[in-house]
């Protein structure tokens, strides 16, 4: 259901996609996902097509939406490439605009990063 609905979000309509999306479903929806299967243009049935292979690089994250959290209560969330380094992303959010609105002039006494979870800001 995630994944139909971040498609639905998306507007994806392409083939590629849809087609091996409905071969998966279909051993949990067999009838529906024969009608779609015949939607698609297929003559033969779905129970004939091959389960797609599993590809491993398609789950890297590009990205991370780190939270940040000043003196224990999250205040705003950033995304940072994933493969920042721990050192890369406290310079980053410190010269954020919004933190140092929030910080109000004060330098931090400790800042803590979780690399790839949450940054959190002691002032």
């Amino acid at each position: 259901m995630i994944c139909v609905n971040e498609l639905n979000d998306l507007k994806c309509n392409k083939r590629a996609i849809l087609e091996p999306l409905t071969v998966v479903v279909s051993t949990y929806a067999p009838h529906l996902c024969e009608e779609l299967w015949s939607l698609l243009g297929h003559d033969k049935s779905i129970t004939y097509k091959e389960y797609p292979v599993f590809n491993e690089s398609f789950l890297v994250e590009d990205s991370v939406n780190y939270p940040i959290s000043i003196n224990g209560k999250m205040r705003l969330k950033i995304e940072l490439p994933a493969s920042m380094g721990k050192d890369e992303v406290e310079k980053t959010v410190l010269a954020n605009a919004e933190v140092q609105e929030r910080l109000d002039g004060a330098s931090p006494k400790k800042v803590i990063v979780v690399p790839g979870r949450i940054v959190n800001i002691v002032v």
